[in-house]
């Protein structure tokens, strides 16, 4: 389950990903709730990016009242089912959301780490000699026109790497880093089930990872 990432510059959201950046501000990191980049593509495959809130129904769209529960994610198995997505997972309202690195905790049973005992450290994954990475979204809108998104997870349990984050006896999780080639075949896709076979992990060999601890008290700067 990831809940933090780091969205890319605008920069990099014009020569790598085609599309002109989306008007607003956002920042160097991604937290639930917050405003960051999504890129889809309409039905002629012209890419485009918006700003979107991480979170398929974020907390300022929950009735007064009513229990808060997490829309970062979405499990590939049952995307189809959940009230949160279904809908807009069998309308093809797939989108990329354009990341340099993604964060997950590491616990010392599972890695050596140097930490404190039973102290988690957060970890940077990232893909090496690539500047940034599309990870497999889901968008929806509003009624005021503004978007929201969630991030597609599959199993990690056997992966020799993400296997390793979360907490002992949490289930293990892992985003899906979705591969250039194949950004718009994933963006023009409107078959939820051609959709699923895009849903695979990349092999550990072409990831890489390193504890990244996040400064305590320590501002989180906008993106350039």
């Amino acid at each position: 389950m990831c809940t933090n990432y780091a969205p890319v510059q605008r920069r990099i959201l014009r020569e790598i990903f085609g599309v002109e950046p989306p008007a607003g501000v956002y920042k160097a990191e991604t937290y639930p709730d917050y405003a960051a980049p999504i890129v889809r593509a309409d039905d002629g495959g012209a890419r485009s990016a918006d700003l979107a809130a991480f979170g398929m129904v974020p907390r300022a769209r929950i009735p007064p009242g009513a229990r808060r529960y997490d829309t970062t994610n979405a499990r590939s198995e049952t995307v189809g089912e959940r009230p949160a997505f279904a809908r807009y997972w069998r309308q093809g309202q797939l989108c990329l959301i354009p990341a340099t690195a993604f964060y997950e905790f590491a616990y010392p049973e599972n890695v050596a780490d140097g930490a404190a005992p039973g102290k988690p450290v957060r970890w940077r994954v990232w893909l090496p000699g690539e500047p940034a990475f599309g990870i497999a979204g889901l968008w929806r809108g509003w009624p005021d026109q503004a978007l929201s998104f969630t991030m597609l997870t599959v199993d990690s349990a056997q992966h020799p790497l993400l296997q390793r984050f979360h907490k002992p006896g949490d289930e293990k999780r892992a985003v899906v880093i979705v591969p250039r080639a194949q950004w718009d075949d994933w963006l023009a896709c409107r078959e939820p089930e051609i959709a699923r076979t895009f849903l695979k992990l990349l092999p550990a060999d072409a990831l890489q990872a390193e504890p990244a601890p996040k400064v305590h008290g320590a501002p989180v700067p906008d993106a350039d």
